[in-house]
């Protein structure tokens, strides 16, 4: 079976704390607020692949009330969240994943945040697809209150995955 999740987080900035998207530190006078290192590019990707796998929300999963998760690494969470996902019998097929916000400029930190995910993941760098936007000053992202990340990702059953292999071997597809 194919399944896809789709999600969407937002976090307000903050002068308090350091800015992580995608698991990499950005340089930045502000950072986002949140109970764990509030990565949100990491929480819309924990999100859209709990919910391929059917299995609830971040939220459910790491209560933002639970001291343990307090300042937790994102990397963390998503390590988890990898874990699940291996346990229900899928592999993550791609990732395609979105911030938009005025500043920072993420172009240098692009291969840095894809390998960071890809490396978490452990899939190939080419099966994630990182971008960046503004929201050409409209709305609290345009306006520098904050940050908001969209992740599409897509899985598949374990059995399936191995099938289309074995066709591929076979020369039946490429």
């Amino acid at each position: 079976m194919f399944k896809v999740g789709f999600a969407y987080d937002s976090h307000r900035f903050t002068k308090s704390r350091p800015l992580f998207l995608g698991g990499v530190e950005i340089e930045s006078d502000l950072g986002l607020k949140g109970h764990s290192d509030a990565d949100v590019l990491l929480h819309a990707l924990i999100d859209a692949l709990l919910g391929a796998i059917g299995s609830g929300d971040i939220g459910t999963h790491f209560p933002d009330d639970e001291p343990q998760y307090k300042d937790i690494s994102s990397l963390k969470l998503l390590d988890e969240v990898r874990k699940e996902v291996k346990e229900k019998k899928y592999i993550i097929n791609n990732c395609d994943l979105v911030i938009v916000a005025e500043k920072p400029k993420l172009k240098p930190y692009r291969n840095q945040i894809v390998n960071s995910i890809a490396d978490n993941l452990k899939i190939e760098k080419n099966s994630i697809n990182f971008k960046a936007t503004t929201n050409e000053k409209m709305g609290f992202t345009g306006r520098g209150e904050g940050m908001a990340a969209y992740a599409v990702v897509s899985v598949l059953e374990s059995r399936l995955w191995q099938f289309f292999e074995t066709l591929k071997m076979e020369g039946s597809i490429r």
